[in-house]
């Protein structure tokens, strides 16, 4: 590959071949895969989601294909350490968070079950920004994974290429049957990368299809009038700008209208494939159903919908009767969030310029779906009113992704309540049976078997490997709970973890750290919602009383962060800051020896997870509650047997029933108390700061010198408490927090209780495999029956066995 001897090889040209290597093997079975499904002509599942967050893949590749022992043992034989070629490989820059993450993991489960599906997504050149911290603040970078101008796991497939037409007019033509002609329109290329999905030790591979925004410049001449090649060349640029970057700043006209282009861009390439690769096999677009389930992660492809019928009437010649009962059995979508920024609504007269065919078909689903919500409710305009897809000037994605799907699902079981009770609940009311709930999962392949090796180890020691493919059986794992040798080697585990993390602090942060205190972790995208705000109130209060009494002895502590902030987010970026702040000034302060330390990691990414989550002694889950639609973090830490501090939100509910409520740490504010205080009112933050005086003190510390900056630097933090109502709650969970926080550092001084604590959480971790969610999707909305779930044949009943608690309400 490279041309040189062995002896003289980089550790990133070393990787490169053994890529190279696994890459024939995976090609040999993805063209197995892809016969055996032309003959069997199976139900195909394609997920839409803008964001797939994959991580590095040379060592779940190695695992899925049952081939690590060997390549470690063969290499060793060369000189070569494994280990020392598996950080070569870049992070994908695919994706930004939990949106990002669950898809890679869904994708990890449909190959892992057989299941016959692909992703379709977006192949970002730069993915979202590279995070680095100066001074204490964020700055943004391209992130150049693809540096080298190729992904070595990809297939480039131009002869798939597909036309995606922006601008323009719309003609109707009527000649014995009514058609729509687009013209002028302006046309980019969409080139499809499949990235192979390897199916654990099955040899099944399924794909990630990535499109990318290209032109050929050897159609266009540089020396026609007026003309030159660096005019063409500018073109080039300014056209694969498209999938440039993930998420493009949306605080400007041109950001939103970026957003709203690539959109379109990832629907239309995908649906345009689907129903191709759908005629090439089927004569008759009934069965479209049937064989094609199209799943819309989020409001990002929700223009699924009309592009769907676009492609149904004006390319298949069907009449809007035929085309309209076919997306919707076809299309199904997941509500991940209750936040009112993340569901999208773009302006009219934005769409109708930049997609004038995908316009008018939305104001005719929203004049179709309005009479219907006449004759359902005569007269009750406000109920229409809040129900349409078009309204105040704005197209409402959420509207339009529910009005053509078959089925709406959320993400926890206490979201999907929340969605049927407030959020959504006209919809809910009108069609009640569309909407359930799939709780997310992750991929224990990754999370457990990959992530955390030694774990896995010591697991199969116990209860031998068969976990692996039914993860349910990690609750055999509970009859160690009360083995001291077994703890003692849980223990054990750990801390090699938490050395290893020391290690990988000490060379980025310049700190060194305790490796037997808390390592107390929180880690995930910097928002007001996720509250690291509280966290740091928490540590500014536990610095406070120990400079009060320099004879206080308490738990010793690592906090640990990591995240990003979106480039316009001012208030995430300066929280950063202020993370970091107080980081050097607790990081530097002799007096409280070395009982308090507080890091900050750049750059949070998958590969960086991998190593934070095996050592983590305590998962923070503090949200507030009913903003948390679900979370992913919370399961990985769990499977990993750290202890979770969190608020009754998403997941956290079912984490609660499954380890049992004595082995999770809960405080704070039900999300019925949160909702009545956004819809009554009655919260007052100055009261609590005035009778508090330990909040007092802390909220004084923003603005009083306390921090080696300006007066102004986090103004903000403080007015938001004092000023502008405190929105989510610090103030009012703070007292509760402290306590909780308080007992979960007496629970750590137990060492025999802790390590049982982690255990059990490792052991009633498997129903939160994304093999439990992918299955419920795939037998519940998309009716898929082959294969049958493992599970259903061999245990049925498993997982409800594993939550025996009763089930109340899940608000209350």
């Amino acid at each position: 590959m490279h041309g040189k001897p062995l002896s003289t090889a980089t550790d990133g040209e070393k990787f490169a071949a053994l890529a190279a290597l696994l890459r024939e093997i995976i090609s040999k079975n993805l063209i197995t895969t892809r016969q055996e499904r032309a003959r069997t002509d199976p139900k195909q599942v394609y997920y839409l989601s803008i964001e797939f967050l994959l991580g590095r893949l040379l060592a779940t590749n190695l695992v899925n294909l049952g081939l690590r022992e060997t390549c470690a043992e063969a290499l060793s034989q060369l000189g070569i350490q494994l280990d020392s070629l598996l950080p070569e490989e870049e992070d994908a820059g695919l994706g930004n968070g939990g949106l990002g993450r669950l898809a890679a993991c869904y994708l990890d489960s449909m190959a892992a079950l057989g299941l016959a599906g692909h992703g379709c997504g977006l192949r970002y050149r730069y993915g979202l920004f590279e995070q680095k911290i100066i001074n204490g603040y964020q700055h943004e970078y391209p992130d150049n994974w693809l540096q080298d101008r190729s992904y070595v796991w990809e297939y480039r497939r131009p002869d798939e290429q597909i036309a995606v037409r922006y601008g323009g007019t719309v003609r109707m033509q009527t000649n014995g049957k009514t058609r729509f002609l687009h013209e002028n329109y302006e046309q980019v290329m969409a080139v499809p990368y499949d990235v192979p999905v390897v199916g654990f030790q099955n040899k099944i591979v399924n794909t990630l299809r990535l499109w990318s925004a290209e032109i050929d410049i050897s159609h266009y001449t540089c020396c026609r009038q007026g003309a030159d090649c660096n005019s063409v060349i500018d073109y080039k640029h300014g056209v694969e700008a498209l999938t440039d970057l993930l998420y493009p700043d949306d605080t400007h006209y041109e950001g939103q209208l970026l957003r709203l282009k690539q959109q379109y861009f990832l629907v239309s390439a995908s649906l345009q494939s689907i129903v191709r690769s759908f005629r090439l096999n089927h004569d008759a677009l009934r069965l479209l159903p049937a064989k094609a389930a199209i799943h819309i992660n989020d409001t990002h492809p929700a223009l699924a919908v009309p592009e769907l019928m676009r492609i149904l009437l004006d390319d298949c010649g069907l009449g809007w009767d035929e085309a309209w009962p076919l997306t919707v059995a076809t299309i199904s979508y997941t509500n991940h969030t209750i936040l009112p920024e993340a569901l999208e609504t773009w302006p009219v007269t934005m769409v109708a310029q930049l997609l004038p065919r995908i316009h008018m078909l939305i104001q005719e689903i929203n004049e179709r779906t309005g009479r219907e919500l006449w004759h359902t409710y005569p007269g009750d305009w406000d109920r229409i009113r809040a129900m349409s897809i078009v309204a105040d000037g704005q197209v409402h994605m959420a509207h339009l992704a529910i009005a053509g799907s078959h089925s709406v699902n959320g993400v926890a079981r206490i979201h999907t309540e929340i969605l049927k009770q407030s959020v959504m609940r006209n919809f809910a009311a009108c069609t009640p049976d569309k909407f359930t709930n799939v709780t997310n999962g992750i991929t224990h392949r990754r999370w457990l078997l990959t992530a955390n090796p030694r774990l896995a180890a010591l697991i199969n020691d116990a209860i031998g490997p068969d976990w692996i493919k039914t993860p349910a059986k990690l609750a055999e794992l509970a009859a160690a709970a009360s083995d001291p040798g077994f703890l003692a080697a849980l223990a054990a585990v750990k801390l090699d973890n938490k050395r290893q993390l020391a290690r990988y602090i000490k060379a980025k942060n310049n700190l060194t750290v305790d490796i037997n205190s808390i390592f107390d972790s929180h880690i995930k995208r910097m928002h007001a919602y996720k509250r690291q705000f509280l966290n740091v109130m928490h540590i500014m209060d536990l610095y406070n009383r120990l400079r009060a009494d320099p004879a206080l002895t308490i738990a010793p502590r690592t906090f640990i962060f990591g995240g990003k902030a979106a480039p316009g987010y001012y208030k995430a970026k300066k929280t950063i800051k202020l993370i970091n702040t107080l980081a050097d000034k607790i990081n530097n302060d002799p007096a409280i020896r070395d009982q308090l330390k507080v890091v900050f990691l750049e750059n949070y990414n998958v590969s960086l997870a991998e190593l934070i989550i095996p050592a983590a002694d305590v998962s923070e889950q503090i949200s507030t509650a009913s903003r948390e639609a679900s979370g992913t973090g919370n399961m990985k830490f769990m499977m990993n047997g750290a202890v979770t501090i969190g608020t009754l939100d998403g997941a956290n509910i079912e984490i609660r029933e499954a380890a049992g409520a004595d082995n999770i740490f809960v405080f704070g504010l039900s999300a019925n108390e949160v909702l009545d205080y956004y819809q009554q009112g009655g919260y007052n933050p100055r009261e609590l700061y005035t009778s508090d005086p330990r909040l007092k003190t802390i909220t004084d510390q923003l603005v009083n010198g306390f921090f080696p900056v300006g007066p102004e630097e986090f103004r903000l933090h403080y007015d938001d408490l004092l000023h502008h109502g405190d929105e989510y709650f610090l103030l009012q969970d703070f007292a509760g927090y402290v306590d909780t926080q308080n007992r979960l550092a007496a629970a750590y001084c137990d060492q025999q209780r802790w390590q049982r604590l982690g255990l059990l959480n490792i052991a009633y971790s498997g129903w939160f495999s994304s093999d439990r969610t992918f299955a419920e999707y795939a037998t519940d909305i998309w009716q898929l029956t082959e294969p049958v779930p493992f599970w259903n044949q061999d245990q049925p009943g498993i997982y409800d066995q594993l939550r025996p608690l009763a089930r109340q309400d899940v608000l209350c």
